[in-house]
């Protein structure tokens, strides 16, 4: 059996694979592989798919297919999986960092003071206790992105078409969460009823001068309105790790002002990548063994 590692893994990867058969790094190898692993970077789409005519499992690194023509890979028979609870603490973390920095003013506080400018009164900061975060989704990441913001004092408010009550926070319709909360922390998956579902109409049902963090996916949000929405004051900042094409080149996100962007990092901790490596260790002895 040949086993593609399309994307970077940690080093000890391929070691720990090598008992299942042959690992290989080598894109040009596709008409011999049965097993395809990836993370993020590579999309593997129906002509990938029909470029390995031997494939018969696909293993994403991390949370969400969207990233894999997943209706065409079962028309072809081939077992789409990934693994979900491998990334939350990561990508979790980032989100919660992210919800810290914007209203810190973090960033622009160090660039600022490299460059000799003393903004102290201009660097008003406003703190996260008593302020209310509202969830959109209410999945693995967004329960530790929960109890981390309890633990900073904040009310946490969610929504979820799919989840009733939650442990983690009150539940409540999509346009409450939208008028309560100070911050909202977008945690759904990719479909066609997600994308583009934060617009300038969301953005309108949102309490004036909300911020949003985004680490699910960028398609879930119109970037063209959210720039907008920055420029009125409509929102008072948006973090994201994620866009709507990737390396965000051309977005309009790149000038707008109160934005905090980082290059899809979510995933890209040294303890996330140790965890990827036992997910996926165990989802391909299992394929073996089946």
């Amino acid at each position: 059996m040949v086993i593609l590692l399309a994307d970077a893994f940690a080093p000890d990867l391929p070691g720990r694979l090598g008992v299942f058969g042959e690992v290989t790094m080598d894109m040009a190898r596709l008409d011999s592989v049965e097993v395809v692993i990836v993370r993020s970077k590579t999309k593997v789409d129906a002509k990938m798919i029909d470029a390995a005519p031997r494939l018969k499992y696909i293993i994403r690194g991390g949370v969400g297919v969207d990233t894999i023509d997943v209706d065409y890979a079962k028309s072809k028979g081939i077992l789409v999986d990934n693994t979900p609870e491998a990334s939350s603490l990561a990508v979790a973390e980032l989100a919660f960092a992210l919800m810290l920095a914007l209203p810190n003013h973090l960033v622009k506080a160090d660039v600022s003071l490299k460059e000799g400018k003393w903004l102290k009164k201009e660097l008003e900061r406003t703190e996260l206790a008593g302020k209310t975060l509202g969830l959109v989704g209410i999945g693995r990441i967004a329960r530790e992105v929960a109890f981390r913001a309890k633990a900073f004092g904040m009310r946490v408010v969610a929504y979820d078409k799919y989840v009733d009550t939650s442990d983690a926070a009150e539940m409540m319709s999509l346009d409450q969460v939208y008028a309560l909360s100070d911050y909202i922390s977008l945690h759904t998956p990719l479909t066609e009823e997600t994308r583009g579902m934060v617009n300038a109409q969301a953005i309108g049902k949102m309490k004036p001068g909300a911020r949003i963090v985004n680490t699910c996916r960028g398609q879930v949000v119109v970037e063209a309105d959210i720039v907008e929405a920055l420029k009125s004051g409509a929102l008072g900042g948006y973090a994201a790790d994620v866009f709507n094409k990737e390396p965000p080149e051309g977005s309009p996100l790149l000038s707008a002002p109160n934005v905090l962007l980082t290059p899809h990092l979510g995933a890209s901790t040294e303890e996330n990548l140790l965890r990827l490596g036992d997910s996926i260790e165990s989802r391909l002895k299992k394929y073996v063994l089946r």
